[in-house]
């Protein structure tokens, strides 16, 4: 179990006692700790796993509006892509971990390890629709390709869980994990979901119809981010141990071969046309830039400030806003791989 630290409300072996007593299943467990946690942890700062660090950068669909966390500020600033303002700044998080737009864009998805929740809100009001309770642990996110459910990573009780959006409820929860945290993909045919495990350091494949694990893929080195191509044939992790890109056939199930980048990357953010990985380098402040045919480093972006998982591109291609530590977002121009502006929160 990971370390943790809080400001205490109540004994926490205390709490936790009280709740292993009313529960018989993983799932219970969460959901039960969460709610009796949860209250405590917004008022006082309590973290459940406030040891593990990510941040998080979401886009709408219509690129208008971008929303931006770090799990070590309970804040989450909201920007209006249009005017390069801060839009607002979003209280009563703990530890957010993941945001994900709806393929409409009219809400996004936000998880919350410490208080154990993913929250739906609305993009035009910013308010908060409901509480999806999954348990303490809940960190990366991501939609089914018809965007009808939630894949949920929850790195404390090692599971995966299928959230059923139209009825905001679990419909299935996957064991078998080991620690899975931000990294989590759906390939592009929508029939298999890659998680990645931070401990063991490896992939677990999950078919998608039945919700059960199919294989898996070894040798990383503490495993980040993970980005798929078009056809689904090559995926691309972030090994922040060995300062490396992996090259991974999905296929076989195996890696080919590693691109060395910078220092502590956390990013494997693939262009849209696919002829481009580009990694988010936590310990030296830039990004490298890996032509996907030669398998080369071309270039590298600096400017930035302790860049990891959280790079998104443009439609038109032309751009990618890549989050800094403090919560600003950097443009990055594509054509020149320079940083031409920086949006920063208030």
């Amino acid at each position: 179990m990971p370390r943790r630290d809080w400001v205490p409300c109540l004994p926490y072996e205390e709490i936790l006692m009280n709740v292993i007593k009313k529960t018989v299943t993983a799932l219970t467990l969460g959901v039960a700790l969460a709610a009796s946690m949860s209250a405590c942890a917004a008022q006082d700062r309590w973290t459940f796993d406030g040891d593990i660090h990510n941040n998080s950068l979401a886009v709408s669909p219509d690129e208008t509006t971008a929303v931006v966390s770090y799990s070590q500020r309970p804040d989450v600033v909201v920007y209006d892509l249009k005017t390069g303002k801060v839009r607002q700044v979003l209280t009563g998080y703990v530890t957010p971990r993941n945001i994900v737009f709806s393929p409409t864009g009219d809400v996004f998805y936000l998880s919350d390890s410490s208080l154990g929740v993913v929250r739906k809100i609305d993009t035009k009001t910013l308010k908060v629709i409901a509480d999806i309770p999954l348990g303490a642990g809940a960190f990366g996110t991501t939609l089914s390709k018809d965007g009808s459910l939630l894949y949920v990573n929850n790195e404390a009780a090692s599971t995966l869980s299928v959230i059923d959006l139209d009825h905001q409820r679990p419909v299935a929860v996957v064991p078998g994990f080991s620690q899975p945290r931000q990294g989590i993909r759906v390939s592009p045919d929508g029939k298999t979901v890659y998680v990645t495990n931070f401990l063991g350091d490896k992939i677990t494949l999950v078919d998608s119809k039945t919700n059960t694990i199919e294989g898996e893929i070894t040798g990383f080195n503490k495993l980040r981010a993970i980005s798929i191509s078009a056809d689904g044939n090559t995926l691309y992790a972030a090994n922040s141990g060995s300062n490396s890109i992996a090259v991974v056939d999905t296929q076989k199930r195996a890696i080919t071969t590693t691109v060395i980048v910078g220092k502590d990357p956390y990013g494997a953010a693939l262009t849209p046309d696919g002829l481009h990985v580009y990694s988010g380098n936590l310990g030296d402040n830039s990004l490298s830039v890996i032509d996907t045919k030669t398998l080369k480093v071309t270039t590298t972006v600096t400017g930035l400030k302790a860049p990891r998982q959280a790079i998104v591109f443009t439609k038109d291609k032309s751009k990618a806003y890549v989050l800094n530590e403090d919560l600003s977002i950097s443009t990055v121009d594509l054509a020149s791989n320079k940083v031409v502006s920086t949006l920063k929160a208030d």
